[in-house]
Order: structure tokens, then sequence, then C-alpha cells
């Protein structure tokens, strides 16, 4: 994959998205903030659910999963969002799709750069916020949830 190749996989339908600027903010997500390269797929909810159960054992859909490449160089990893727990969001937030998407794409890359909001004892969390400000995008996940 060179620098300037979309990183983003459209594997949902017809979904009515703003697809050629989900896939500029990928590349500005490449170069500002993961400083490497990564993959998106956007799909549907059968497929994170697979992918939640085939990986971490949970046997549900999820909105965003993240696979980290561990290795020292190369590509960062893989994102994997569901649209339509996207789509949810997104309504129950009260913005667009697209920017449900952007607030989820940089929540993958931030794991993808080897941040856990679970254990960082709040790291993830100030870099989220910080970049979400940035990019002008709403709240992110984990505000949403720690409120």
């Amino acid at each position: 994959m060179s620098p300037s190749d979309p990183p983003v996989l459209f594997q949902c339908g017809s979904a009515r998205l703003d697809r050629a600027g989900l896939r500029a903010f990928a590349l500005e997500l490449r170069e500002r903030v993961g400083k490497g390269d990564f993959d998106v797929l956007i799909t549907r909810d059968a497929e994170l659910q697979r992918l939640n159960r085939e990986f971490l054992r949970k046997d549900y859909p999820t909105d965003v999963l993240s696979f980290p490449s561990d290795a020292a160089e190369g590509p960062l990893g893989e994102i994997a969002i569901s649209i339509d727990r996207a789509r949810v969001q997104a309504a129950e937030r009260g913005h667009d799709l697209s920017t449900e998407i952007r607030v989820l794409m940089l929540h993958g890359v931030l794991h993808l750069k080897g941040m856990d909001h679970e254990l960082d004892g709040g790291k993830m969390r100030r870099a989220e916020t910080r970049w979400r400000k940035a990019f002008g995008l709403p709240a992110g996940l984990i505000e949403r949830v720690s409120g």
C-alpha cells in the first residue's frame, strides 16, 4: 500500500456515505495520528459479530474492532467498523453517519497505536479528546461511556 492509497474498504451495500471524505479522513489519520499505514473495513453487524466472536470470544456485534499488527515495523493493523452500529449511534447523538464513522476510526487508530482506555489511566481518553477537538468531531467513545 502506498501513502496515497485510500485505506478504506466499503463492504456495506449501497449505504449513503461520503466515501471520498472518509477515505481522505483515513489518510489524514494515517499521517497525523497513526504515523503508519492501516486499513479500515466498513461492514455490517453480522461481520463485526463474527469477528468479535472469532477473535475476542464475544458473540455480539460491536461498533469498532481494532487488530494491531504487533510488528515493530510496517502497517499498524486493521480496523473494522459496523455501519449498522454507527447509524444507530449517529442518530442517538444527532449527527450524520459519516461523522460517527470518523469518531470510530479515530478510536480504532488509537487502539492500533497501543492505547487501551481500560488499562492506561486516562491516557487514551486524553488523546482521543485532543484529536477529536483537532478534527472538529463530537464526543468520543470513551467520553460517552465515562461521561
